[in-house]
């Protein structure tokens, strides 16, 4: 079984909380930043030694990372004992209105070469009605610098929002050249302020988006390889595939999920940290023993999610599970309702059952 050579870093600072996020996330005030860089590095020394190999994706996530000071993003780098590969993917996510030409510098020397930019929108009512803190140009102006410096850039996109014209986000995405796209559609999770006001999504729209954005994201080069993702060749997002095909990868930080290699019949072990305050004190993780059946079925959703699909044979090697016998037959009949490509033992989803990917899924759970 593989050993984990991925790493997710989670830093959950961010300058303003947005009213549609339900990720855990909170200002940075009094010593919370120190006390958590502190913590980190215990972390990461302890988790250093049980997986020490060399890394082929770094990825900080939050919150926003680069909403740390110079220092403290020093700090935080210095803090992780890992070697790199040669040619690994480092990625930072970062807000527009957190990045300067010095910023950039600095990052360049701490080793990221990826820059995932929340945009969301190029509209300023959408991004007040979103909350963010940048507006129009702003977004504009991170995008061109963060290129200008040799980054790899993807850029975050909200679609089917009631006040936006989806298509002029589409083609200013298009066009400033990024290697990578994630367009989403809102999700309004309970407990948010959305949530709270009453707001609904509207699926009719969102699939209408989404088809638009597959169009005119693909007329520029950017081919759809995900349900949400669209990217140039070679440009593929190289950490979130290591989620999508059910692998495995390190966690660091509050509330962060790392997935490792199981022990005795658990073909995984799912840790998720404590939330920022119990974190601190150094509270352990919260571990989940995954059965080869459940990691089975997590794989098929997952890996259905993209567009090259799931090879059922890799699966039943990685598994020792006889899964085909009980698969082919629905799976053959997805394949009659368009919804699936089959290629021997693999299964691919067409554009109809990406759109109908849930019902597709539970189909065939059903079968197992």
């Amino acid at each position: 079984m593989p050993n984990p050579a991925s790493l997710y870093v989670h830093v959950p600072f961010c300058p303003t909380l947005c009213p549609y996020c339900d990720f855990h996330v909170v200002r940075r005030g009094g010593v919370w930043v120190e006390a958590y860089l502190k913590r980190l590095q215990e972390e990461a020394v302890a988790l250093h030694q049980a997986h020490p190999g060399p890394l082929a994706t770094l990825y900080l996530g939050g919150g926003t990372p680069s909403y740390l000071r110079d220092r403290e993003l020093l700090l935080l780098f210095q803090s992780l004992p890992w070697r790199l590969q040669e040619g690994a993917e480092v990625t930072l996510e970062a807000n527009p209105g957190t990045l300067s030409p010095s910023r950039l510098a600095l990052l360049k020397d701490l080793g990221v070469n990826r820059l995932s930019l929340g945009v969301q929108s190029f509209q300023d009512e959408v991004l007040r009605f979103l909350g963010r803190a940048h507006g129009r140009r702003g977004a504009l102006k991170a995008v061109e610098m963060a290129l200008e410096a040799g980054f790899r850039v993807s850029i975050d996109l909200i679609l089917g929002l009631p006040m936006q014209d989806v298509e002029k986000d589409l083609k200013e995405a298009a066009r400033l050249g990024v290697g990578h796209v994630s367009a989403y559609t809102l999700q309004v999770e309970k407990g948010t302020p959305f949530a709270l006001l009453g707001l609904r999504e509207d699926p009719e729209r969102e699939a209408w988006a989404m088809e638009r954005a597959e169009e005119v994201l693909g007329e520029a080069g950017l081919l759809r390889y995900e349900v949400s993702n669209f990217a140039r060749e070679g440009e593929e997002a190289r950490h979130n595939l290591v989620y999508w095909r059910a692998g495995f990868w390190l966690a660091l930080g509050p509330a962060a999920t790392g997935q490792y290699p199981g022990r005795g019949p658990a073909y995984a072990l799912r840790r998720t940290g404590p939330p920022l305050p119990r974190w601190l004190t150094g509270e352990a993780p919260r571990e989940e023993a995954i059965t080869p059946l459940e990691h089975a079925k997590e794989a098929l959703m997952l890996g259905l999610r993209l567009k090259e699909g799931v090879d059922v044979g890799e699966l039943e090697g990685r598994t020792g599970l006889s899964l085909w016998p009980a698969l082919e037959a629905r799976a053959e009949a997805l394949a009659q309702e368009g919804l699936l490509l089959l290629s021997g033992k693999r299964l691919r989803p067409t554009g109809k059952g990406l759109a109908l990917l849930n019902a597709v899924v539970l189909s065939l759970w059903e079968a197992l």
